[in-house]
């Protein structure tokens, strides 16, 4: 191991106020970069996942379903700031429908859950050192929030970003900010855990969390795999989903073949030459949603055992340390994925969901799909789909990928998709009002302006 990298790091982070425990955990990521893990795993090492339970096939009492939700948590990731789609704040800050961020949204979710059922349900949400306090100062706005003396939030921890030629913290001149990284989702574990939330959580009596990201508008609280959850006695558990051929990216879970266990592969886990295996739909047909069940009892039993120290399997980001600049230096971010903890909790297991729990925003297309008429809130602020196949949208990089790009070119609002079968932007194209997508609409290269009022699509006679 690179003593002196590491101490610098080690220092580095003391200096800064991290808590001893996540610098523990960096250390333990720190020797496996030095061994040249990088935290692939090949096809060969695992079996498809082919047969997981259904939320279909789930029949609940109601009188348990309240018990359970009584003593439920939410918990919402929301350390990212959207810098893919050129935003410098919190992502769940930006408008998405109706006047609502997605911040509004999930709080009024909950809020209304809490109407329903009249269950406590908290709400928290684990912030990045970069989307702290414009949360917050969001969450103000909503005095009735709060439950008991439990936080509305709590801090995902820091480390810093590693040279990829001598793995010594980098320096940063220009923007000291940007030596340093979250650790992935991964670290909510670490966070709960030396935050305080997690001993909170269950002194205030809460057993169970639901967990989710909070760029993902379909994790409305929902009673009937609250109870499912409990009655299994799992200590964890995840919701996939059916995927399609446009479900490329998302990880799966599969069976480990040397132990049996569930385990999470993601994209940057599996080897560039096996790509193919992982986007077949058939071979490996569930998709993993980042939507995830806890015993906050078993969880807090388990890091007790590991010293805080999960051991979740290790991702190596390769990025350079201006994201914004790719001849700045190249940097590893250490990183762990929140799903994988799947592996570490025997007995775990998961759940097959509608797709309408997994409704997350990646992109300005997703933005202009939970945007446009093809959706609607409902009395759960839910966003209920208003068409029987939600139409399939491809908006040209260089025109629509940054928010600051895409808002002017749909001065009007967006176009009608509830006949639309598909809309393909290959040009810089200006929207009209009232503008309808009919069937499939393909706008070429060559840009213009689409006037008020158009149809435009393969179905117009």
């Amino acid at each position: 191991m690179s003593t002196e990298g590491l101490a610098a790091a080690q220092q580095k982070m003391q200096d800064a106020g991290v808590a001893q425990t996540a610098i523990d955990v960096f250390s333990h990521y720190y020797g496996q970069l030095e061994e040249g893990v990088t935290g692939t795993i090949p096809e060969d090492t695992i079996e498809p996942y082919l047969d997981p339970p259904k939320l279909e096939d789930v029949k609940i009492d109601v009188a348990q379903a309240k018990k359970v939700f009584d003593q439920l948590a939410i918990i919402n990731l929301n350390g990212g700031l959207g810098t893919s789609m050129g935003l410098d704040k919190a992502k769940s800050l930006l408008p998405v429908r109706d006047g609502k961020s997605f911040l509004d949204i999930i709080v009024e979710q909950v809020l209304a859950a809490r109407r329903g059922t009249n269950s406590r349900l908290p709400l928290l949400f684990m912030n990045s050192f970069r989307t702290r306090e414009d949360t917050l100062e969001v969450l103000a706005k909503y005095p009735d929030l709060p439950v008991e003396d439990l936080p509305l939030d709590f801090l995902q921890n820091k480390e810093p970003k590693l040279r990829t030629d001598d793995l010594m913290p980098v320096t940063w001149e220009a923007d000291p900010d940007l030596e340093w990284c979250p650790p992935g989702h991964g670290d909510i574990y670490t966070a709960l855990q030396t935050s305080g939330v997690l001993q909170k959580l269950l002194d205030a009596g809460f057993k169970y969390a639901s967990v989710s990201n909070s760029d993902n508008l379909g994790t409305v609280p929902n009673p009937v795999i609250a109870a499912w959850f409990a009655s299994t006695g799992a200590p964890y558990a995840a919701e996939l989903c059916r995927r399609t051929p446009a479900d490329r990216k998302g990880g799966h879970l599969a069976v480990r073949k040397s132990d049996g266990r569930l385990i999470l592969r993601d994209t940057a886990q599996t080897p560039a030459e096996e790509m193919d295996y992982f986007t077949d739909e058939h071979r490996h047909p569930y998709f993993h949603t980042n939507n995830l069940w806890w015993d906050l009892e078993q969880l807090a039993e388990i890091l007790a055992q590991r010293d805080g120290v999960m051991g979740l399997p290790l991702i190596r980001n390769e990025k350079t340390v201006d994201p914004a600049d790719k001849s700045s230096t190249p940097v590893y971010q250490i990183e762990s994925a929140m799903g994988a903890a799947i592996e570490v909790f025997d007995g775990a297991t998961a759940i097959v969901v509608d797709r309408d729990r997994f409704l997350p925003v990646k992109a300005t297309s997703d933005l202009l799909l939970v945007r446009s008429d093809a959706y609607r809130l409902d009395e759960r602020v839910a966003l209920v789909k208003q068409v029987d196949t939600v139409p399939n949208v491809t908006l040209a990089a260089d025109h629509y990928k940054l928010i600051g790009d895409f808002e002017p070119r749909f001065p009007h609002g967006i176009p009608s998709l509830q006949e639309a079968s598909s809309l393909d932007v290959q040009g810089d194209w200006t929207f009209g009002a009232d503008v309808a997508v009919v069937g499939e609409a393909v706008l070429g290269p060559e840009g213009g302006e689409v006037p008020e009022g158009a149809r435009i699509g393969t179905a117009v006679n």
